[in-house]
């Protein structure tokens, strides 16, 4: 039985320190009480390192305390947040520690409540807590429960597992223990109460707040209070604290255990890289080894005077590919960032391709343009696989490595590594890119989503290619903006061809999470940019700016016969689609020079590699005269042929340059955003308006002078495009190889509009915006007749349909706008069922499947590749070897989901592989030699192959 002995007392009982918080792989159990000091003590550390003196003024503010005050309570919540431990069930788990407890008659328990498994401690602190912070006199509505603080902050801290509880009825909460027996009462309840009061006198937060936390603030504690947990629950930082035997948990040792948890905290958070980068260079010239372009010198002229008379907001930029769109947002950035006191940046791209691509344009950014912390980290599905160059540990400063702590200085490196890499947390880094799906899982009802919502609460967020994502992936980035606006997070949106209807949805999104309602009549310019300020009403005219590239894109529009899958061996058809590429090539083949061969599925881009390679053997033989690059090659085989093909068509050095060697690239989509690949030729199969131009502008991208160019393409201000359009008279329908890549209504539209550019050319930069309005307009219809008209008025309606049902989607399955929570975060967390992380990754569901090519040798063995010097794994009791899973998962690739219907008996990963998420659904495929270098796979019915082309499915 307890005794007082000098111990914490509240109410005449004392505190029990036999109730542990934490055991799992430490020498001794840790007493709750300690953990609950040591979050604490954290989270003051991350409240002055690493929250901006806006963020705790806020807090202060709308609390109605003191800036000292705030920071005090804060910390105090942040500790109880498992004061739901101190539970029957919770304490039940460790049964040799129980025994003693569970004898002691002062805790009383109803039969079976230590059975009570689905009562997880974080409920029981939200049940508990409501009632603890209520007597302690904070602000209590029992009939509007949601909005009472008390309740607000017990849910908070009842949902630090990633997931918040519904709103308490006042009935059940005032008889907690009767409706939730697993609370337990007697003891639990007094224990609960003195954990509670010594928590209170140690952090000094005897303040009581007046007032509850908006929506944008609240995710911010909340999950301020999650990485709080996570740092304090690390056994490297608990094991040297644990306390010594007898150790009886006095005032006087609790105050000594809060002063080591405070003297350590500053070493823990600053170990786990979780400071702030600062936007300390002021002038383009400190930022870039270049002189800015037109489009950025506006920028530069005008944008710092807007941002200090209006404060900052969002920025978007609207300009061709190839215009420094990249340096205009980053310097953008840095105004935004430096105005708005942010800790770091987050770039988000569209695909995995693009973000690794840009890694290094930001890290170069970032080692001259920035100062203090400056963690970056790569984020997407497969960038765990991606490890920081050098030979030493990544993101240790000399002479540091192994302590896992780094100097705030300008030497830092800019790597992540250690604590920042784990699940869930890679957006807390000060600096980041990675694709935009890692974003948007911040409005998805996931568990977590506060963590993620937290890291882009004081980052300037940067959106590239904004105009690249359907109805449902806009529909979750507008509600992510309206967050950022609530959050007052700066904001910069590039794109090449971005309608001025979806411009208008995204700043006014932003502007409606900010407060600001009305429309903002938003009319973009191309090229140019808008400044739309966070706190006033103001919205900036676009800016229109002069291109320092003013060309004429002379399109070659061929209507041709759809024979693109025919073998290479076939006879060519006069007026087909080979027929044509071998008329256009022919100058390639014949002078020099680089030409972008764009196809819109990968079976017609694989077979269009082999009818290049056959018409022009030459070209072929040689090193790098027909390459292919698309998305169905095993995942370090496309990054060896993407690096490749950066150095082949890349921007030329500083050094003269010369006409390339004849070279062919035939590829898919991948290369149409954000890779900067620049041909002499680009020629492309009929796409929307908005595909076509971002292909186009990877034609003569950068000035290669008059020496750099072939004859055929010496004139580097008018650029060659050849569309191979399908839609013919007799054929008026999208080949049916194409199935649903691309809305038929558009590429219908799209036909008609480049055969009518034909004639003059498209102007670029000035034409451009025309184009992709143009493309939209209802009164296209108008302009037709007949049964042309008709055809096209019901494929609009079907576009129509489809984009209003993934509208209804997003409807569905998104959280709620900030100024719909009221108060209530559970909200947050409702969730439709099959609502997971990789309904963005596969882009609303879209029928995809992984597979592992394993290659059968002659010698019986089976190997990861067809040389056979690389054994398959055999993983073992804790699955594989982290090196052994990198190798696994570097080969997988990404296959249409109904290759993989029917199934293969033995197709799953070994029980040895372990269950590590990127083996989850992988299937694997048992090659066996088909000669010439290919290799096949008979799985149910079919035939999938593997060979220079990548992988097929017959």
């Amino acid at each position: 039985m307890l005794k007082r002995g000098g111990v914490g007392v509240s109410g005449g009982c004392v505190l029990d320190v036999r109730l542990w918080g934490k055991e799992s792989g430490l020498s001794r159990s840790y007493p709750v009480v300690c953990h609950l000091l040591d979050t604490s003590a954290v989270f003051q550390e991350l409240w002055d390192v690493v929250v901006s003196s806006g963020t705790r003024s806020a807090v202060a503010g709308v609390l109605g305390l003191g800036l000292a005050e705030a920071r005090s309570v804060v910390s105090f919540w942040a500790g109880l947040h498992d004061i739901g431990k101190i539970s029957p069930p919770f304490q039940a788990q460790a049964p040799l520690l129980y025994g003693p407890v569970r004898a002691d008659p002062v805790y009383v328990s109803a039969p079976g409540a230590e059975g009570e498994s689905d009562f997880r401690h974080e409920r029981a602190s939200h049940w508990s807590l409501y009632g603890l912070l209520a007597e302690a006199g904070y602000p209590n509505d029992e009939r509007l429960m949601h909005r009472s603080v008390s309740h607000q902050v017990a849910q908070l801290l009842g949902g630090h597992h990633g997931v918040f509880g519904a709103v308490l009825r006042a009935k059940q909460a005032r008889r907690a223990s009767d409706y939730n027996p697993g609370l337990g009462q007697g003891g639990w309840a007094e224990q609960r109460q003195v954990h509670f009061d010594e928590l209170r006198r140690v952090t000094g937060a005897y303040a009581v707040p007046q007032g509850g936390l908006p929506a944008g603030l609240a995710v911010v504690v909340a999950g301020l209070v999650v990485v709080a947990d996570w740092l304090a629950s690390q056994a490297s930082v608990i094991e040297p604290r644990i306390p010594g035997r007898g150790w009886a948990g006095t005032m006087a040792e609790i105050d000594a255990h809060w002063q080591g948890a405070v003297e350590v905290a500053p070493e823990v958070v600053k170990a786990a890289r979780l400071g702030r980068a600062e936007f300390s260079a002021r002038e383009f010239g400190a930022m870039f080894p270049f002189t800015a372009n037109s489009l950025q010198r506006d920028l530069v002229e005008h944008l710092p005077a807007m941002i200090d008379e209006h404060g900052p907001g969002l920025v978007l930029v609207t300009a061709p590919t190839g215009d420094g769109k990249t340096e205009a947002a980053l310097f953008a950035a840095s105004l935004l960032g430096r105005a708005a006191d942010a800790r770091g940046l987050f770039f988000a791209l569209p695909t995995m391709g693009t973000a690794d691509a840009m890694l290094r344009r930001v890290e170069g950014f970032a080692s001259g343009a920035l100062s203090g912390e400056r963690a970056l980290m790569l984020l997407h599905s497969m960038a765990w696989l991606s490890s920081p160059d050098g030979d030493g540990p990544a993101g240790v400063s000399d002479g540091q490595a192994g302590k896992g702590v780094i100097s705030a200085g300008r030497g830092t490196v800019v790597e992540a590594e250690g604590w920042l890499r784990g699940a869930k947390r890679g957006l807390l880094a000060p600096l980041g890119v990675g694709t935009i799906d890692q974003a948007l899982g911040a409005v998805l009802p996931l568990r977590y989503n506060v963590l993620r919502l937290l890291g882009l609460s004081d980052k300037v967020f940067v959106v590239d290619e904004a105009h690249a994502y359907g109805p449902w992936m806009h529909q979750l980035l507008v509600r992510l903006l309206e967050w950022l606006g609530e959050m007052r997070a700066p904001v910069v949106l590039l794109s090449a061809t971005l309608t001025g209807r979806t411009a208008g949805s995204l700043v006014d999104a932003y502007r409606r999470g900010a407060g600001i309602a009305g429309p903002s009549g938003v009319v973009p310019r191309y090229p140019g940019w808008l400044f739309a300020s966070a706190a006033a009403e103001m919205v900036s005219p676009a800016r229109g700016v002069k291109s320092d590239r003013v060309r004429t894109l002379r399109v070659s529009h061929r209507s041709v016969a759809w024979d693109a899958l025919e073998s290479a061996g076939a006879p060519v058809l006069v007026g087909g689609r080979r027929a044509a590429l071998r008329e256009v090539l022919a100058p390639v083949a014949a002078e020099g020079g680089t030409a972008l061969v764009c196809c819109t599925t990968v079976a017609e881009a694989q077979q269009t590699y082999r009818d290049v390679c056959a018409a022009f053997p030459q070209l072929a033989a040689s090193v790098g005269g027909v390459r292919l690059l698309h998305s169905r090659y095993p995942a370090d085989e496309r990054a060896r042929i993407t690096a490749e093909c950066e150095v082949a068509y890349g921007k030329p050095g500083e050094g003269p340059v010369s006409v390339r060697s004849a070279s062919v690239l035939v590829a898919t989509q991948v290369v149409e955003q954000s890779l900067d690949f620049d041909f002499d030729l680009v020629v492309s199969d009929l796409a929307p308006v908005a595909q076509v131009l971002q292909r186009a502008g990877r034609g003569r991208r950068h000035r290669r002078g008059p020496l750099g160019r072939p004859v055929w393409a010496a004139a580097e201000d008018e650029p060659d495009l050849v569309i191979l359009d399908p839609l013919t008279a007799e054929a008026p329908d999208p080949p049916r190889s194409w199935g649903r890549v691309y809305d038929a209504g558009l590429l219908v539209r799209t036909s008609q509009i480049l055969r009518k550019c034909a004639l003059g050319g498209i102007a670029v930069p000035d034409g451009v915006q025309r184009l992709v309005e143009e493309v939209y307009e209802e009164e296209f219809v108008d302009r037709l007749e007949g049964a042309a008209r008709e055809e096209l008025a019901r494929l609009d309606e079907e576009r129509s349909a489809a984009e209003a049902a993934e509208r209804h989607m997003a409807v569905r399955t998104i959280i709620c706008s900030p100024a719909d929570v009221r108060g209530d975060l559970s909200k947050l967390s409702a969730r439709e069922a099959g609502v997971t992380q990789d309904l963005l990754t596969t882009r609303l569901g879209a029928d995809t499947g992984r597979v592992l090519c394993l290659y059968q040798q002659p010698d019986g063995g089976t190997t990861l590749d067809p040389e056979g010097t690389s054994e398959v794994p055999g993983g073992g009791r804790w699955g594989l070897g982290p090196d052994e899973l990198a190798d696994v998962v570097r080969r997988v690739a990404p296959v249409p989901g109904w290759w993989l219907r029917g199934g293969e008996p033995g197709a799953g990963v070994p029980r040895g592989w372990g269950t590590h998420p990127s083996l989850r659904d992988l299937v694997l495929l048992y090659m066996v030699p088909a000669g010439e270098g290919s290799w096949v796979c008979h799985y149910g019915h079919h035939t999938i192959s593997i060979s220079g082309v990548g992988l097929e499915f017959q």
